[in-house]
This record gives C-alpha cells, structure tokens and sequence, in this order.
C-alpha cells in the first residue's frame, strides 16, 4: 500500500464521538466532522488538543470485534448531537501503547473503540487492519512459556495473568508451564526434541535471571555445535606457542575426519562422549595452520520439523518477562523494568542479537578427574565475592530477595580472598601493558593505571552491536565468535595473586541497585566480556569499589586493585576445593574454567536499551 489513504469512512470513536478514520500503510489516523462551518475549526482545535490522533501499526499489537454495544459521546458543548443515547453500535477496538519520547519509559497501554451501525463495514475495518498487522512477518504466532510461581517476592504467576491477555488478543498461542522445582524448565527443553521446539516461535521466561538462565542451557546444552576452547593447562604454559599449535592441530584433523566420513560414523563419535559436543564439520586450514571456521548461512525459520535447530538460529527468539528480584537482563536489553514493555517487545517481534559467555568447566575441584562440562551465561559469570553470595543465599531461600543483602554483608564482613591464576587474550584496544612482553605482565599489573576506554553505551540501533565481526575473532556456526589463540597481534597475559573477585561481564548488568550496572559501556553483541579482577586489598577500599557501584555516573573500576580488560577468552585456575563460580545468579562449583564470548549466539526478543 502507498501512503494514501486506502481505506476512510466515518466512525463513532468512544468518547469522542464522529470522527473521519483514514487508513493506509503506516497505520490509522481520524479527525472529528465538522459540526457546522462557524464552529469546525474551534472543534479541531480542542480535539487534537485532548486526545490522539493517529496510531501507527508499529504501535498496535492487536484488534478485536467486539459485537453489539453502546458507545460513549463527548461534544465541545457537553451535549450528544450525533447519536441517540439508546442507540447500540458494531464496534471494535485498537489495542495500542503510548511511549514517553525521551529516556526509557513503561509502555502504557491504550485501547480506541470504534463503532458503526452496519456489521459488514465494521468488520471491514478488522479485517483490513489484521491484514496490515500481519504483514510484519516477524511477530511470533507460537510461544512455549515457562512461569516461575516462586520468583522475586512470589509474582510470578501474577505477572503472566497480567500480560497473557495481551497475548490473546494478539492471537499468540502459548503453551504454558509452570515451573515445579529447580531446572524444571532446563529439563523439558534439553529433552525436547528439534520438532517440538521448531514448532514454536521462541520461548519466554516469566520469571528473573535465573529462570532465563535455566531456559538458555536447556535451548543450548544440546543444540551449539562448536568446539570447546583449549583448556587451561594449554593457555597458561609459558611459551605455549607450539603447544596451541599442536592443540589446534588436533581439532583441525579431528574436525576433517567428521567431515570425510558418514552420518553413521558422526553418530557413534558422539555417542562415546555424552558430555562433548562434536566439533563443527566446516573446516579449513589456513596458511598459517590456525583453523578458520566457515560461516554457514544463517538458519531461517524452521518449516521443516525434521530440520535440526541449531544455534545461532535466526529466527527462534528468547524472551524475558521480568518478575524476579533484580532482572539485569531485562533492564539491560530494554532499559526498564517492566512486564508490559517486554510483553509487547514480544507480541511486536522485536529481535536482537545477544552475546553468550560458553563456561567451559574443565575440574570441580583440584584433584578430581572430571570430564569437560559445558554451562552458558548471558549477563555474568562470577568467582569469589559474587560467588561466595550466591552459595551463602541458598541457606536463607525462606528470607525471599532481603536474603541477597543478608548475605551479601555477611560475605563482606568475612573478606575472603582467594589464590588463583587468570590468563586472557588482550584486545587490540586493551593498551594496559602495550609493547610489553607478556612475561612482564605479572609483575606490572598492580603498577599500571588502567587504559583509557572510550564510553560509547549500548542502545537501540547500537553501531557497534550492529557492525563487522572484530578481527581477533574467526566466525563459527553462523555468527558465534571463536577467539584464535595464537597468531600476529594477539597477546596471550596472565594475572596471579589474591583475588577478592573475578568477574566476567557479558551485558552491562544494569540493575535498579547499580544503575549503570557494573560495566556501564559493555555491549549486546559486540563478542566482547569485560573482565574484572579485584585483587586482595583493605576491606574499606573494597567497600568503596562496592559502593560506587550503586551510584549513577560513577566509575566502580577506577581502582589501582581493579583490572578491567575487554577480551574473548579467558582461563581460570584456583586451588581451593570449595570454588563455586555465579552464573547469572546460577550455582557452578569449579576450580578450572574456559570461559569465552559466543557473539550473537541468540536472538532475543527487545529492541535495545534506550539511553
């Protein structure tokens, strides 16, 4: 449709009364009639001065006949001239929302009801408007949901019956479960197979960061394929060069063999190690003997359910409807807290790419002989202080959210500080030790100032989010990011000591008690973590570092004991039987970890934080 009116006729519009509704292909608008000439123009005036006149389809999530009825009149001179008060329309309404134009907003509903007294013209107007609705093809028609009763402070299944009429009106089919128990939800979906989840157009969380992190283990745990990255014991050798070459090697071949043999021969690999995922099959050697992994065409939606669904998936979207206690993810991707907002975010189709950390845990403890187990984050993974919480809270469940500030004092009073090795791959920008050699890195870490990062924030639309894949990654899978670990440009640095923490930001990690969460210009999808380490130093300075976290416009990490540096990949290596990492408000216990950025391994279902 061009921008001319395709469709105009004269309704009854509640509240208002007669008015000339135009459509055409960005949505509706209506003006009054003019009553009588001397007093056509005041009327206008004082119309568009109280009320709407316009929506656009983009802001419309549904339309529905509503029958028989009466509508309401108001006229400039406080008496009904256009309709009898007995008389009873056709009506339908415009379900909508309105939104604040400057700074992130709750999106507040709205609904216009119009009438006609011929049924057939009515439902023209419907079936016209659904037509334009759906021709905005990425509005999901199919949800799986998964309803923590229990989250935050027990609003969980509150939420979702305030927002699941929102669905039905927009003809959104929802299968819906309501979670029983811890990894309820990880275990339907990780025991689903491909064609019951491609039947659906994504699955929603009701519920807070840990629900979601339970749904995106279960989507991934049997659905990424890509190799693990090289374990600690191969990273943190000192002049490693050859064994990288030699670990890369060994992929490289392994990778082949699955490529020039059958399904058959895949079949059996995979079933002598349950716990490892196959290497990706697309395979080339470059000159310089590191693997580069061929970017596969995207997957579209899934028509065929004998189709595996694999990730990054370009259609199949997750979505988040907040109802926990601090719901990082969702104040991070959309910019606000709130069930409606994202419910529409949802309804509307709204999609964008989201980093995924892939924690590769290689021992639970330091002499037992573990098999490589795999867990993903989406907004943080953290060791020493923000685990020590996590594993403490479990204690106090029956305190609800207050039990996180009872034992998130109790951890600081105690100070513990933990002996442990951290290597990284320094970003091209990452300039703390620039032009010196990473043998001196140790010695140097405490002495140097921190590099100067530029401050470009997240938002809708982000360039960054949205531009090329960094050069220090090689693309896998269709998008996920793959760091090379040895090649021109890349420095392999290491930091020993005392940690107090050791924390690894994939988002922002806004929250309404760190405003600008705890990296305030970490990205969606930029294949980036930002890793922080907080070395072992007075409990006051500590306490200082904390406290800045809470206040807007403050910098937590400008500390001389804080190590902030942007990188792909990361090892960890601690000594101490009792390590337990926090994964997005998860429980991991483990003292030797891989953990690196998987850019834009899923799709979500916002539209990017505002400012």
């Amino acid at each position: 449709m061009d921008a001319s009116a395709a469709l105009s006729s004269t309704l009854f519009l509640d509240r208002v009364g007669e008015v000339v509704v135009s459509l055409n292909s960005c949505g509706l608008s209506w003006n009054p009639t003019a009553i009588d000439s001397d007093a056509s123009s005041c009327c206008r005036m004082a119309f568009q001065m109280e009320v709407e006149t316009e929506i656009k389809f983009s802001n419309v999530y549904a339309v529905e006949f509503t029958g028989l009825g009466s509508i309401n009149e108001r006229s400039s001179s406080g008496r009904s001239f256009l309709l009898n008060s007995n008389c009873e329309l056709y009506r339908f309404v415009v379900h909508g929302f309105q939104k604040a134009k400057n700074g992130p907003s709750p999106c507040v509903l709205s609904a216009y009801t119009f009438g006609h007294r011929d049924l057939q013209a009515c439902q023209t107007w419907v079936d016209q408007i659904n037509a334009c609705i759906q021709m905005q093809v990425e509005r999901p028609k199919n949800l799986l949901v998964f309803v923590h009763p229990r989250c935050g402070k027990g609003n969980g299944l509150r939420t979702w019956q305030t927002v699941a009429p929102m669905f039905s009106r927009a003809k959104v089919m929802t299968k819906v479960t309501v979670t029983r128990r811890a990894g309820h939800a990880f275990d339907i979906l990780k025991s689903s197979t491909d064609r019951d989840l491609s039947s659906f157009d994504g699955v929603v969380s009701v519920g807070g960061d840990g629900l979601f992190n339970e749904v995106l283990n279960g989507i991934l745990s049997s659905r990424h394929k890509a190799p693990y990255p090289p374990d600690p014991t191969v990273l943190n050798t000192p002049n490693n060069s050859d064994e990288l070459r030699h670990h890369v090697s060994e992929e490289t071949i392994y990778s082949r063999n699955i490529l020039n043999n059958d399904s058959d021969i895949f079949s059996e690999t995979s079933e002598k190690c349950d716990d490892c995922e196959p290497l990706l099959p697309a395979l080339q050697s470059t000159e310089s003997g590191i693997s580069k992994l061929i970017t596969s065409e995207k997957e579209p939606h899934c028509t065929d359910h004998n189709s595996a669904l694999i990730f990054p998936n370009d259609w199949f979207r997750l979505g988040i409807i907040p109802a926990g206690s601090t719901d990082a993810i969702v104040i991070s991707t959309t910019g606000i807290r709130d069930p409606v907002t994202s419910a529409l975010h949802i309804i509307l189709g709204r999609r964008i790419s989201l980093d995924v950390a892939q924690v590769v845990r290689w021992k639970t403890t330091p002499t037992s002989l573990d098999t490589p187990l795999v867990h993903y984050a989406a907004s943080f993974a953290g060791y020493g202080f923000y685990g020590d919480v996590v594993k403490e809270s479990e204690k106090y469940r029956w305190m609800g959210p207050s039990r996180y500030d009872f034992t998130g004092t109790k951890v600081f009073l105690e100070h513990r500080s933990y002996e442990a090795e951290v290597g990284f791959l320094a970003a091209k920008e990452d300039d703390t030790i620039k032009g010196m050699p990473s043998g001196m890195a140790d010695a140097c870490h405490s002495l140097l100032p921190r590099r100067n990062l530029s401050k470009e924030v997240c938002r809708i639309e982000c360039s960054i989010c949205n531009g090329t894949t960094n050069s220090s990654h090689i693309v896998t899978n269709g998008g996920t990011s793959s760091p090379i670990v040895h090649g021109e440009g890349v420095r392999w640095l290491r930091s020993k000591g005392r940690f107090l923490s050791v924390g690894a930001a994939v988002i922002s990690c806004r929250n309404e008690r760190a405003p600008d969460g705890l990296v305030a210009d970490a990205h969606l999808s930029d294949g980036f973590l930002h890793l922080i380490l907080v070395k072992d130093c007075p409990r006051p300075f500590y306490l200082w570092h904390l406290t800045k976290l809470t206040r807007k416009g403050a910098d937590p990490l400008d500390f001389s004991f804080v190590e902030h540096h942007k990188t792909n990949l990361f090892t960890f290596v601690a000594n101490h039987d009792g390590s337990v990492w926090n994964l997005d408000g998860e429980l991991l216990q483990a003292c030797q970890v891989t953990v690196r950025a998987c850019r834009g391994l899923v799709n979500l279902f916002a539209a990017g934080p505002e400012v």
